[in-house]
């Protein structure tokens, strides 16, 4: 793993699941991202897999980006293009347990989880 790679992923370490809260309800692809997430957490999940996801996280966390976020209407569009194309590249490593995971952490931040024992980080 590259220094690079290393410092990428500790931003989507400390910073996604704060991104997420900030953004909830403004990003269609929320439910991705955090599947994702847990997909690069999984010791089964590929390097190359996770190097291509945490690129994709760690562009979606950054505060500084080609299109500010604030910007409505087109603030995620960069975030979005950027995302989907590494979803599609790898979105068959992200199975059901990811999926379950980031749907757990949605209900948890949205307030209406019935299970407090699941965290995202």
């Amino acid at each position: 793993m590259t220094d690079k790679d290393q410092k990428d992923e500790e931003l989507v370490r400390s910073g996604l699941i704060d991104k997420v809260r900030r953004t909830l309800g403004n990003v269609p692809f929320t439910e991705q991202a955090l599947s994702a997430y847990y997909c690069t957490r999984d010791p089964l999940t590929p390097a190359r897999v996770k190097a291509i996801l945490i690129g994709a996280l760690a562009y979606f966390v950054m505060p500084i980006d080609v299109v500010p976020d604030f910007i409505a209407g087109l603030g995620f569009g960069d975030d979005a293009a950027v995302f989907w194309a590494a979803w599609n590249s790898v979105r068959a490593h992200v199975k059901a347990p990811h999926v379950d995971a980031a749907q757990q952490t949605l209900a948890r931040l949205r307030g209406d989880n019935r299970d407090d024992d699941q965290d995202a980080a």
